[in-house]
């Protein structure tokens, strides 16, 4: 079912985050809001899914994986151009950001800056708030089923920490941490978005959300 605006009223845009490691649970997290709001809150598809699901060489060295970050962030960055010259658009909820390119990037930070042509302020700048899923440990729920991720338990928890130490420096990020039941994960993060809404849409939500 397709979203409709809760009001006619037009209103400025913001940008979130919505970002983890791999197996954090965003895919899931993300159905859910999609069902939960009003067309105000408008979810854009994650770039490395768009180019990687669509055929873009996935190889594992060094100068392949600039290729695959350059053009996600490119991606990424005319995926948020799009959505925001839309005026249905309160928050615009980005399934990752331009800076989770830096937990993949295969050398120097300054060397992702430079490439790409900003700074890490100009990039935490596009942003009003970030909410970074916590990857589940191993044997802690990590889940492989995704046909686009390749990485091992391991793998998926140390590009986590690196995706903490470079969003956790953004003013307004917040971890949401794993919990027995991922239900209780995904009404956290649907609390927090529900918070950078516009008034007039934050009464519009479901009341009980099933597995």
């Amino acid at each position: 079912m397709t979203a409709t605006p809760c009001c006619p009223a037009s209103h400025s845009s913001k940008r979130v985050v919505l970002t983890g490691g791999p197996g954090a649970g965003k895919t899931s997290v993300l159905e859910l809001i999609k069902k939960s709001f009003c067309a105000h809150v408008q979810v854009l598809p994650e770039a490395a899914g768009i180019l990687f699901g669509g055929g873009f060489p996935r190889r594992g060295d060094d100068a392949s994986s600039r290729c695959a970050q350059r053009a996600i962030f490119h991606v990424q960055r005319e995926l948020e151009t799009l959505v925001l010259g839309s005026a249905d658009a309160a928050v615009v909820l980005c399934d990752r950001g331009t800076l989770d390119g830096l937990a993949y990037w295969p050398g120097r930070d300054d060397e992702y800056f430079g490439e790409l042509g900003t700074t890490i302020d100009e990039e935490f700048s596009r942003y009003e708030a970030v909410i970074h899923l916590r990857t589940p440990a191993s044997g802690g729920g990590y889940d492989h089923r995704n046909p686009l991720r390749n990485e091992d338990a391991a793998q998926a928890a140390r590009i986590d920490e690196r995706i903490a130490a470079i969003w956790g420096r953004h003013p307004r990020c917040v971890q949401v941490r794993n919990s027995a039941a991922f239900l209780d994960k995904a009404r956290s993060v649907l609390a927090l978005v529900r918070a950078e809404l516009p008034e007039c849409c934050r009464h519009h939500h479901v009341e009980t959300i099933d597995p």
